[in-house]
């Protein structure tokens, strides 16, 4: 298997043409197109919370996810979206509040953090779904911290903007792993990956990334 990896330091790949601070290079999805993919799959007169929830089962400890999708707890219509969105590229997702649905994501406990800990264990990606609530939450830069400890390399983030891609541009932090873009939109279904790859400035699609094909920078 093919080794995920992020830029480290020295490499020759600079962080403006990653990171698009000419507004130029990066396709930062929409906060407006998380909501109309969210919304597209909302029966009527249902809310995203409500659909989340009646989706909610019992988690098997023998299941395995291809993303685990860290986010704020506030973002719930903008995360269904962007299940939606990475679910169309036949990959399976794990939200802690729809698979655990009895999970208490408002206190930091030892309990919550063991059974997010086993959760991450079983998936072979993180996404960190960064928007203006992101910064309030409690749990994502814990989970961030424990995933780049288990899979540095498959560490990703998917930064949400209202207008601009210059609007990202907190949490220095973030900017240490790959982040996730829009390759292209066609017929209305937005194709997620990495832009700009490697020596050669090529395209990784997110399905292909997340079974460990490579993003090499």
């Amino acid at each position: 298997m093919r080794i995920l990896a992020f830029p480290s330091e020295g490499c020759a790949c600079q962080p403006q043409s990653r990171w698009g601070n000419d507004g130029t290079q990066m396709a930062f999805v929409r906060i407006t197109e998380a909501r109309a993919a969210a919304r597209a799959a909302l029966p009527v007169e249902k809310s995203a919370r409500r659909v989340l929830a009646e989706q909610a089962r019992a988690f098997d400890a023998a299941d395995r996810y291809d993303v685990f999708l860290s986010h704020s707890f506030d973002d719930a219509e903008i995360i269904l979206g962007i299940k939606r969105m990475i679910e169309s590229l036949r990959l399976t997702v794990y939200v802690d509040w729809l698979e655990d649905p009895k999970l208490d994501r408002s206190r930091v406990t030892v309990k919550t953090a063991a059974l997010l800990k086993a959760r991450m264990n079983v998936c072979s990606s993180l996404i960190y779904v960064h928007s203006p609530n992101s910064p309030n939450s409690l749990w994502m830069p814990w989970e961030l911290g424990y995933f780049d400890g288990i899979r540095p390399h498959q560490v990703w983030i998917l930064p949400l903007v209202s207008e601009y891609d210059s609007e990202f541009k907190d949490q220095e932090y973030l900017r240490l792993y790959p982040c996730v873009e829009k390759l292209d939109s066609l017929a209305g279904r937005i194709r997620l990956g990495f832009d700009n790859v490697g020596s050669n400035n090529h395209q990784v699609p997110l399905e292909k990334a997340a079974r460990g094909h490579g993003v090499y920078y």
